[in-house]
């Protein structure tokens, strides 16, 4: 039975049963434009869904007809303008004096997910709306969905730390071509190109979604679902499998010795349902010695 949690978002929803947090940018009249509510909730979401033993994956998907349709623009030709922002409060200067990107803390907050995180678009989702799925693991698309990089014809650039994310999905020559066009295209594009996993008809994509987040929920252990989408992320920046090799060996050992394991092999050997016990709560094994995020500056 779905339970919804009252976080007290005023852009968002979120929702948990039997493991899946199923998370939706509930702004429909605005095609759930992103604001800065919406920034600041997105952030608070997953630190809630990583903190809650419960959650094993996140979908994330959007109200009404549209998924994201990029920045609300109703503040005008000032949007953009981080500076005239932040004497409103609404943008945040850190070191170096260089106002944070709100998509960017969108998208690192995302890639620092202990949990999987599959998007189900709905509709709509350009600009914004479609970096901020970049640090998701898995995106199922509808036949209605859109998808534009549309920042050059804005007068912007691409952000949300999607240059360093958009090329290792679908390409450096397809995202080039567009992020430098800035057109709107259609899910069978995304699919063709990469972006997404799977098109589905409009009534059918939640299901799908769920279905999918629903497998890895009941048969993988919460603690090597953390560890292998940090392995895996982090390794994609990687500058040799060694890298990889000392990460997977410090996990192994780690790993090799819970309950989980244990579990894990006897559940096959007695041919039932694994029950696994380890808890992400607990914390992760230090696989990364002495590794911190890059500082801003």
């Amino acid at each position: 039975m779905s339970k919804a949690r009252d976080d007290g978002f005023e852009t968002l929803k979120l929702e948990v049963a039997d493991g899946i947090a199923l998370l939706t940018l509930n702004r429909p009249e605005k095609l759930n434009a992103f604001n800065t509510v919406m920034l600041k909730e997105l952030i608070a979401a997953f630190d809630a869904t990583d903190a809650d033993d419960e959650v094993r994956v996140v979908v994330i998907t959007g109200a009404g007809r549209g998924f994201c349709a990029g920045a609300d623009l109703s503040g005008g030709p000032s949007t953009f303008d981080y500076a005239s922002q932040a004497t409103a409060g609404l943008a945040r200067k850190d070191e170096g004096g260089v106002y944070r990107d709100g998509g960017g803390l969108v998208s690192l907050r995302i890639f620092e997910s202990l949990k999987p995180v599959i998007a189900a678009v709905n509709g709509a989702a350009v600009g914004v709306g479609v970096t901020m799925q970049l640090p998701m693991d898995i995106r199922l698309a509808s036949t209605e969905a859109r998808f534009g990089f549309v920042f050059a014809r804005r007068g912007m650039n691409p952000e949300a730390a999607s240059s360093w994310f958009l090329p290792r999905l679908v390409g450096l020559q397809t995202a080039l071509e567009w992020c430098y066009t800035g057109r709107v295209f259609g899910a069978q594009e995304a699919l063709d190109r990469g972006l997404v996993r799977s098109v589905h008809a409009p009534d059918e994509l939640l299901p799908a979604a769920m279905t999918l987040a629903r497998e890895i929920a009941d048969n993988a252990a919460p603690v090597s679902l953390a560890l292998t989408r940090q392995l895996l992320w982090r390794m994609a920046g990687a500058d040799h499998p060694m890298a990889a090799h000392r990460a997977d060996s410090r996990a192994i050992q780690s790993r090799g010795a819970s309950d989980d394991a244990k579990e894990g092999v006897g559940s096959f050997l007695e041919k039932r349902p694994p029950v696994f016990t380890d808890k992400v709560s607990a914390g992760l094994p230090d696989i990364w010695p002495g590794w911190s995020p890059p500082a801003f500056s």
